[in-house]
């Protein structure tokens, strides 16, 4: 009995609930997203497994019909692990490489309702913000060339108004006047302004009047930022919304500046850009993204939980727990008043990540818990992997500093055992003072340089400079060989 009612949930999902995942190169696959993220993330396998299937989980419930798509949640994640070994940026490239709204939050600065402080409902207002950033901008790059085809028009008509009752349009224009016998004045005045306009227009498009200045006249976008509304619990959002669109009905102030004719471009491009956008169009689109790809990222969360142990019998600090509690609605799915709209929280794929040096996940209330399922634990860097660190990524430390004295024309190379003692020289300050991951490298770096930082635009310019192991050492075995000195400088 059993057997035949697999069968036929089967066959129920093949006939009428899945629609075919075809795998093409838009949508990566999870071994696809993971190599991406090897690029800039080094080690952790673990943790990149587990978003690489998270965001693969979101593409395969779009192709889920629609009785079944609501009610797939997704998988949310708790990272843990210390300090500077990837979980920040493994969620941001996560992101990216999603082309989704993201935005990292620190949940020590979330304040339980009564208390002064942040909402919890501020980040999904923030990612909904951040939505309509993208997608604005992606509309900007849409009709960009349109735009600048209006301004220019607008630029010819500062430069040379148009005469009054001409038609540039109009079926006549390319009809040539043969001779003032047979044309009326206002003929041959609209004759001589069309091809003075052609010849100015072959001029902007050269180059050769981005100089010059003129006057022209501007909205004012002053009245945008009058006002604003604070409230508790995203209670005065809509106020505050409704207030923003009675403001935007009223008419702008406008007001003379002279510039030159290239910021004159660029404004005029903006403005053009802004009346071709349909911003309702916008928000619309940039909500159904927050609801279904938005990713939050929220860090710390092991400093809201209340340890069980060592308290003194004492309770959490205030409005740790409570804190929990307003986070658990957003986290399980709820709608929340921005100045956009209501946004649906459901689908939202929320990422957590805490040291839990002291706390422990099961610390969190049993109803937060439940919600972040996935649980992956970070592990601590090596002397192996700060080697890799440094070298292997498209971001490596050292290409940035290659990058950055490159603009000064000097070039600098690392050699070989250079790079594997400043990986030693990390691991062994992490290990004595206090780790803090792969941001000991950027303090270390920063020693190591610094002199030549500072002395190169006058002694070193155009030069090679070599970076070797007795460098290195010369530069930092006082440093730290100095164990108080270190805790300050490295």
């Amino acid at each position: 009995m059993a057997e035949q009612n697999q069968t036929k949930d089967l066959e129920l999902l093949e006939n009428s609930t899945v629609k075919k995942l075809v795998i093409s190169d838009e949508f990566m696959t999870p071994s696809q997203i993971v190599s991406r993220l090897d690029k800039y993330i080094i080690g952790q396998q673990d943790a990149k497994k587990a978003v690489a299937i998270a965001l693969r989980n979101r593409l395969r419930r779009q192709h889920v019909s629609d009785d079944l798509r609501d009610e797939i949640m997704p998988n949310n994640i708790i990272l843990i692990g210390p300090t500077g070994v990837g979980k920040t940026e493994i969620a941001r490239r996560l992101a990216k490489l999603a082309n989704a709204p993201f935005v990292k939050v620190e949940a020590s600065k979330f304040t339980e309702v009564g208390y002064v402080g942040r909402d919890v409902e501020s980040m999904i207002r923030d990612l909904t913000d951040q939505a309509v950033s993208m997608v604005r901008s992606e509309k900007s790059e849409e009709v960009k060339e349109k735009a600048a085809l209006l301004a220019e028009e607008r630029l010819l008509d500062i430069l040379l108004p148009p005469v009054p009752g001409s038609a540039y349009d109009s079926d006549n224009d390319d009809e040539e006047i043969t001779s003032t016998e047979e044309a009326s004045d206002a003929d041959l005045e609209k004759a001589v302004n069309r091809k003075s306009r052609e010849k100015m227009l072959e001029r902007l498009r050269s180059g050769r009047m981005e100089d010059r200045q003129i006057e022209m006249e501007l909205s004012s976008d002053s009245q945008g930022g009058m006002m604003q509304i604070f409230g508790p619990m995203g209670q005065m959002e809509e106020l505050g919304g409704l207030m923003q669109d009675l403001m935007s009905g009223l008419p702008k102030k406008r007001k003379n500046r002279r510039v030159t004719i290239a910021e004159a471009r660029k404004l005029l491009e903006q403005e053009e850009v802004q009346k071709l956008i349909d911003m309702d169009a916008v928000i619309k689109e940039a909500v159904k993204k927050v609801e279904e790809s938005g990713i939050v990222f929220i860090d710390e969360i092991d400093k809201i939980a209340a340890p069980t142990t060592g308290s003194g019998g004492k309770g959490p600090d205030v409005s740790r727990e409570g804190v929990q509690r307003d986070l658990l609605p957003i986290v399980e799915g709820s709608n929340v008043a921005t100045k956009h709209g209501m946004v649906k929280t459901d689908h939202v794929l929320f990422i957590a990540s805490g040291a839990f040096h002291v706390a422990k996940p099961s610390d969190l209330i049993p109803e937060l818990q439940g919600r972040f399922p996935i649980r992956v634990e970070l592990k601590s860097l090596t002397e192996e992997d700060f080697y890799k660190i440094l070298t292997q990524p498209k971001n490596a430390l050292i290409k940035q500093y290659k990058a950055l004295l490159m603009t000064e024309g000097v070039t600098l190379e690392f050699s070989d055992d250079a790079i594997v003692e400043i990986a030693a020289i990390a691991a062994q300050v992490n290990e004595s003072v206090e780790n803090i991951g792969a941001r000991r490298l950027h303090t270390i770096m920063t020693n190591l340089l610094e002199e030549l930082m500072f002395s190169i635009p006058e002694q070193h310019s155009n030069e090679k400079i070599d970076i070797d192991k007795s460098m290195v050492n010369d530069k930092l075995s006082k440093i730290i060989t100095d164990r108080d000195l270190s805790q300050y400088i490295l």
